[in-house]
């Protein structure tokens, strides 16, 4: 045994087995981010053409239509109707039932400045249409809040018609989602390369006597590669 390397201090093993610990709970919150974002960032992908499909009141959207960008009218109903905010956001939002369709509900955007009484709802409606209990992170509270606030029980197969959210403008989640993957990679590998066993150095690797000792390309120091 080497007298110097047995002087060395121990490694840091407290110090390390927090780091693995953290960089596994990064890898596992980023891979629940980025599952969660998956389905914003399909929609993303879709087609940019609105799918025409009427009037609001008798539509009882088929499984054709989940997570597709359409264009639709109709009235709002006040039944279960809330108003929210979100951070980072000076525009507010608006939750309505379809007058005559509890099973489909809309969420509209108000601009800044124009949130009052005085406030009439649109009657055209375009963006994404999909189950409610798979509109994504953004809306994971929204059903939780309508029954507290108001009393009104969403039913279990209610759809959600998110306007103004086109394909186009929901890229952000495809760029979301990578995102968070890399960092999932990112941890994995950090991981991966603490745990790794150093190569213990063998007498076959020791340079001969008289030879200096070659770098990592192969080339000894002072001796070209040709």
């Amino acid at each position: 045994m080497d007298p110097e390397l047995l002087s060395l201090p121990a490694p840091p093993r407290r110090e390390r087995t927090a780091a693995v610990v953290l960089m596994v709970l990064t890898a596992v919150a980023a891979v629940w981010m980025a599952v969660a974002l998956l389905a914003e960032a399909r929609y993303a992908l879709s087609p940019g053409r609105p799918v025409e499909v009427g009037d609001l009141t008798s539509l009882r959207p088929p499984p054709d239509l989940n997570d597709r960008y359409v264009r639709a009218s109709g009235l709002l109903g006040t039944s279960g109707a809330i108003r929210y905010g979100r951070a980072a956001e000076g525009d507010s939002f608006r939750l309505a039932p379809v007058a005559g369709n509890p099973g489909l509900w809309v969420e509209i955007r108000v601009p800044e400045g124009f949130e009052g009484p005085r406030f009439v709802p649109p009657t055209t409606f375009a963006g994404r249409l999909v189950p409610f209990r798979k509109a994504g992170v953004r809306h994971a509270r929204l059903l939780r809040a309508v029954q507290s606030e108001t009393g009104v029980a969403v039913p279990d197969d209610a759809w959600l018609l998110v306007d103004g959210s086109s394909p186009r403008a929901s890229r952000w989640a495809v760029a979301l989602a990578a995102l968070f993957a890399g960092f999932a990679l990112w941890s994995v590998a950090g991981v991966a390369r603490i745990l790794s066993r150093v190569r213990d150095v063998t007498p076959d690797d020791e340079p001969e006597d008289g030879e200096p000792p070659e770098d990592e390309s192969g080339n000894a120091p002072g001796r070209s590669p040709g």
